[in-house]
């Protein structure tokens, strides 16, 4: 089978990959990847955010190799090289987060539980949290562990997301679900290093733009007003009190001090409202933490491997591990 996994030298593809397609429950075509290692600690699920693939993860393999865990994961239909939704192939869009959910719940079955060394654990960013979180009942009884980095739970600004939430929800409802919500495609376009924005690392910051710049088509530009308003309402049906309460997966919330993409307080106040939630704040940090510099970045890795991969209570630079 042809590897389908995209490389450039400052991003090698780890060594032992292996990469397919599965036919979603649409008939849309998903892209994943397993990872495995020599290693006795398990899978690491990779659920990245929003325009985010495979490939950006790399070096996150092997990190968690290193540490003796295999990794496995998948770009979500309409973004990396899973089968886009629209014809324009720029727009990020998706009807319900439901649709997220019912192809992670298929990767389990047809990728992860089959082929894929247990225990489980997730380990997802920004809006894959988001959709780790929704799909919560479905992974009780199959992963031990959820680490979740920067979740969508809100945008950073309030009086914006509210905005953000009733104009979606306009242009939804006259049909207009498919136009983008904030302007014009930026796919393609090389951004500006901006220590304030995404990362402070410039040379990962570099490597991701350069990975843009060789395969443009794995990335997508601005969401679309349906977009926006399936996640509002995602982000509304994880945060009722009921649905939280019967989240039965110990979960560690990480968040980052500096993030100005998401809300952090929104995060930690949900983290804090989980039976068994705990939460960790990476001072300092921008929204990407596995993109970050090194100094906030082996602290993830760090916390993960301590949540994540020991049996029993244990208590590392003030996280708790759940059993």
């Amino acid at each position: 089978m042809p590897n389908l996994l995209r490389e450039i030298p400052e991003n090698p593809i780890p060594e032992g990959a292996v990469s397919g397609m599965m036919s979603a429950f649409d008939g849309r075509q998903i892209r994943y990847a397993c990872f495995p290692s020599a290693g006795s600690a398990g899978t690491v699920v990779i659920l990245p955010g929003r325009n985010e693939c495979i490939e950006k993860y790399f070096e996150t393999v092997e990190d968690l190799a290193s540490r003796g865990f295999s990794a496995v994961s998948f770009d979500w239909r309409g973004q990396g090289g899973s089968e886009r939704l629209l014809k324009d192939p720029r727009r990020g869009h998706i009807e319900s987060f439901d649709d997220y959910v019912a192809d992670l719940d298929q990767f389990f079955r047809e990728i992860v539980l089959p082929d894929c060394r247990p225990p489980y654990s997730i380990l997802a960013h920004s809006t894959g949290a988001l959709i780790a979180l929704l799909a919560s009942s479905d992974l009780a009884n199959r992963v031990r562990r959820m680490v979740l980095l920067a979740p969508l739970l809100d945008v950073a600004a309030p009086v914006q997301s509210r905005l953000l939430a009733r104009f979606s929800a306009f242009l939804n409802a006259f049909g207009l679900g498919r136009i983008y919500i904030a302007g014009a495609s930026r796919r393609g376009q090389e951004i500006p290093f901006q220590p304030s924005a995404l990362t402070s690392d410039q040379r990962r910051h570099d490597r991701n733009q350069a990975l843009l710049k060789a395969f443009p088509e794995l990335f997508i530009g601005g969401p679309t007003a349906s977009w926006v308003n399936a996640a509002f309402d995602a982000v509304q049906r994880v945060r009722h009190p009921d649905f939280a309460a019967g989240i039965r997966i110990p979960v560690l919330m990480l968040t980052a001090g500096a993030d100005r993409v998401v809300s952090t307080t929104a995060a930690e106040e949900y983290g804090r409202s989980l039976r068994l939630g705990k939460v960790l704040s990476i001072d300092g940090a921008r929204h990407e933490l596995l993109q970050e510099a090194d100094i906030y970045r082996e602290q993830v890795l760090a916390a993960f491997a301590v949540f994540a991969g020991s049996a029993s209570s244990t208590t590392v630079s003030g996280i708790t591990d759940l059993v």
